[in-house]
């Protein structure tokens, strides 16, 4: 198989990230004193080439919400000073009045290939990220996230199961927009209740055509590389969207809090079957993100 493509790592000057400085807070995935500090990409680099990583989709890390572009300056220094091919999805506020002037921003550097404004919330407020549970229902977000097709940029879309039907509307008043679910939906209720619900509501996101669905973030919820979770997750969502539309991410250096790259890597692969490796871990990432290009 040709090299992996990580479709979802974080780098990052822990003094550039307001949520890493200070006494640590209650977080989604837990305790995070270790990633505390700086993860540089060399860091980065010698955690997932020994993997076979050949290139990798940055995603926005929560820089303070006006330093979109420093964010996005710092990743294209850290690529070009490595000469580790890195495609950028950059924080945009999608609730703007209107978003193009940062689109615009954005346009004038080659690495940017999307945009991510996290939409998660959640009745539990260990979980809660975003201002509202229905926000993919926003006309704002709406009109701005529909922009997007203009700059060929996708979309990172994050949420939980409850949010999965707005979602999923939001997808179709947006036909021209790639959307790229973040970490297969976040199962975080593995009651039969609650996988009820997430199946329910990745069903109705695999219907709609323009969103793929990042097989990242799977140690979140239970704070632990676990296989057998990984194969689960991983087949029920391989069975909805198929190979085509699923692509691989580490979530580094938040799964480093748990695990090391190579056995993430070696869970993943246990989990996706020979047929499907090429495209789940090169060549459904290079086609969405327009690697190469």
């Amino acid at each position: 198989m040709t090299g992996i493509v990580d479709s979802h790592f974080h780098i990052w000057r822990q003094a550039d990230l307001p949520w890493l400085l200070g006494p640590m807070q209650p977080r989604i995935f837990g305790p995070y004193e270790p990633i505390r500090r700086d993860y540089p990409v060399t860091e980065y680099l010698g955690d997932c080439r020994p993997a076979g990583v050949t290139e990798a989709v940055y995603v926005q890390a929560n820089w303070a919400t006006d330093r979109y572009l420093d964010e996005v300056a710092y990743v294209s220094q850290a690529s070009e000073e490595s000469g580790f091919p890195i495609a950028i999805v950059a924080y945009a506020d999608m609730l703007a009045g209107d978003v193009r002037p940062q689109l615009d921003q954005f346009a004038r550097n080659a690495r940017v290939r999307g945009v991510r404004m996290q939409l998660h919330w959640h009745e539990n407020a260990l979980y809660r990220f975003a201002s509202g549970p229905d926000l993919a229902r926003d006309p704002r977000l709406i009109a701005n996230v529909g922009r997007l097709a203009d700059y060929r940029f996708s979309f990172d879309l994050q949420v939980f199961a409850g949010q999965m039907a707005g979602a999923a509307e939001l997808a179709a008043a947006c036909p021209g927009v790639t959307f790229v679910l973040q970490h297969a939906g976040m199962l975080e209720d593995v009651s039969p209740e609650g996988i009820a619900a997430w199946r329910a509501g990745m069903t109705l996101l695999a219907a709609q055509p323009n969103i793929v669905s990042k097989l990242s973030g799977l140690g979140t919820f239970l704070r632990q590389n676990d296989p057998e979770t990984i194969a689960f997750i991983i087949g029920e969502t391989l069975g909805l969207f198929g190979p085509e539309r699923c692509l691989f991410g580490s979530n580094f250096p938040i799964e480093k809090l748990w695990t090391s790259y190579a056995e993430l890597i070696a869970a993943h692969r246990a989990a996706v079957p020979e047929a499907a490796q090429a495209a789940v871990f090169n060549e459904t990432a290079r086609r969405i993100y327009r690697l190469g290009q």
